[in-house]
């Protein structure tokens, strides 16, 4: 994707006080396709083959401005996750976990324990939070099992947002 690509769909963003710049009628003429959700899994498959983090950033932000479905996405993210050259896991995650599909247990689940280098700053542990309530809002026994297996972590976010979540579902 060229620069000018680039700066076209972050037009799309959303910036809390700015107005978008673009809309996805031009970006989806720009690139010759009439549907935002087809752009956006076009923009992410090629952005894997190259294994380019800015243009994975761009195939993500196609998909937010589209409102498109997470489903077909499902199969990429769940590939593209464990990758280390990219900084979206967080936005992986977040996606995933509106899915709440027993298939992206073991994604999530990881998410929980793994903490990508260009995330070591965070004390917060946020990637993990995240992938915490995503298991949270995932029904069936395969994803209580990974919140059970959190609840005596080490690490006292992780060990308290698992415990949250067992008892939202109903069982600690």
């Amino acid at each position: 994707m060229t620069p000018e690509e680039q700066d076209l769909i972050m037009g799309l963003a959303f910036v809390p006080g700015m107005d978008r710049t673009r809309t996805l009628d031009e970006v989806l003429a720009h690139f010759g396709e009439s549907d935002g959700g087809a752009l956006a899994l076009r923009l992410l498959h090629d952005s894997m083959e190259r294994r380019d983090a800015d243009d994975v950033e761009m195939a993500l932000i196609v998909h937010g401005a589209a409102d498109a479905s997470v489903e077909e996405f499902l199969e990429p993210l769940i590939e593209l996750f464990p990758a280390e050259w990219h900084r979206e896991h967080e936005d992986i995650v977040s996606m995933l976990g509106t899915l709440r599909a027993p298939k992206t247990v073991p994604t999530l689940a990881k998410a929980t324990h793994w903490v990508p280098e260009h995330l070591a700053w965070d004390e917060n542990r946020a990637l993990a939070v995240k992938a915490i309530w995503a298991l949270g809002g995932t029904p069936g026994a395969q994803a209580r099992a990974a919140l059970v297996g959190l609840r005596d972590a080490e690490n006292e976010i992780i060990r308290d947002n698992a415990v949250k979540q067992l008892a939202r579902r109903g069982r600690l």
